[in-house]
């Protein structure tokens, strides 16, 4: 796993470094102050660059993820509530084909998260319980052997941690090697959304325009997270960017201690170690954060928010959709609380007048100054209002 701050072994290499030519080459071999400022004002800039562009991108997957999260509960809600259920043996069938419709923005969330992890098979284990029943490329390029972790000599393991680029596994090595074609599959789970919707629309089960808009806008959105995500994922910081950046970041910090041996003697060597451990831990982040879409402590947590998409979908699907009377009829349905606590048949044997002049004394009762929000000192202040509200009704009626 990258870490975001140095190795060791540079820290260790600085001392060595600046211990040896000191110490036993030259007796003053400073340099003029001047080229740590000028060079110091360039590698800020280049670092405040590519710092700028990480986080751009971290912050362009994290709004696509919100994107698909918005998206998901609106086709999800317009589905299990706006898609009717007929009659007889159709009723179970439209329930059921709903909770497939459902789990399949589950399935496109989580297929998504694969994708941009550069894993294509659909085995894995939050996966397989959802497209298990879909005719789509990747269950038939299937293969067992992308599902084992692969095994990783020490020496591999050491360089991975110690942030060494060589070391480090190509995340699309998978695909490369892959005997058959791959496909798309976020894409194909929206095609089979798709053709749910369209069946819905056929059948009338979905047959209110405004609601077939909805549904249509909400898998565009889902287009829009693919093609959003993938463009964070495909496009580095170009390579004159990076090379160039990493050479005059490394220069600095190489003659960094010959600038400040002449101001600060032996304390030049603690001193360089310190400055080279800010400096090369920002240009660290700046490369840990350009793909967020990983399993690294500084990634987007993909997993969580697949898991939240499961729990939303399952308090959804809780329940079939309420009809408007056994909520708004209830007794205990308080209307104009907390200006009243009378339910809903209290104020249905009120009139109209009186309704609307208990909305009025409310907005009264809420702009009256209160010492802290005593529920007590509303309710009476309210009462006043609307018995003087009363008083100017009656004449009038």
């Amino acid at each position: 796993m990258a870490h975001s701050l140095p190795n060791a072994r540079q820290c260790v290499a600085k001392i060595d470094y600046s211990a040896y030519f000191r110490g036993n080459l030259v007796d003053d071999f400073g340099i003029d102050n001047i080229l740590l400022t000028v060079t110091g004002l360039v590698v800020g800039l280049s670092l405040s660059f590519q710092s700028s562009n990480g986080y751009e991108r971290w912050a362009s997957g994290r709004r696509y993820w919100t994107l698909l999260h918005q998206s998901s509960r609106n086709l999800a809600r317009t589905i299990w509530i706006n898609i009717i259920e007929r009659d007889g043996e159709l009723r179970k069938e439209d329930l059921l084909q709903k909770l497939t419709a459902i789990n399949l923005i589950l399935a496109f969330a989580v297929a998504l998260k694969h994708k941009l992890r550069f894993e294509p098979d659909v085995g894995y284990d939050d996966l397989a319980g959802l497209v298990g029943h879909l005719n789509t490329f990747a269950k038939e390029a299937h293969d067992t052997q992308r599902l084992v972790p692969p095994q990783k000599s020490l020496w591999k393991s050491v360089g991975e941690y110690l942030s060494l680029s060589f070391a480090e596994s190509n995340p699309r090595k998978q695909i490369k090697r892959a005997k058959k074609p791959l496909g798309h599959l976020p894409l194909e789970i929206l095609n089979h959304l798709s053709v749910y919707i369209n069946e819905c629309i056929s059948n009338d089960t979905l047959s209110q325009s405004v609601y077939q808009t909805q549904a249509v806008n909400c898998l565009t959105s889902l287009t829009e997270v693919v093609t959003g995500t993938e463009s964070v994922l495909d496009t580095p910081l170009p390579a004159a960017y990076t090379i160039s950046i990493a050479q005059i970041t490394w220069i600095y910090v190489l003659v960094l201690p010959f600038q400040l041996y002449g101001s600060l003697s032996w304390v030049s060597i603690p001193g360089s170690i310190a400055a080279a451990y800010v400096i090369l831990g920002i240009a660290a982040i700046g490369r840990e954060i350009e793909n967020p879409f990983g399993d690294d402590v500084n990634d987007l947590p993909l997993d969580s928010y697949c898991h939240q998409i499961a729990q939303e979908l399952d308090v959804i699907t809780a329940s079939p959709a309420p009809k408007v009377e056994d909520f708004t009829a209830h007794e205990d349905n308080l209307p104009l609380y907390p200006l009243s606590k009378d339910g809903y048949s209290g104020w249905k044997d009120r009139s109209v007048d009186e309704i609307r002049s208990a909305l009025r004394a409310k907005v009264i009762a809420n702009t009256t100054p209160l010492n802290g929000s005593s529920y007590t000192t509303l309710s009476s202040t309210a009462s006043a209002v609307m018995s003087s509200s009363r008083q100017c009704i009656s004449p009038c009626g």
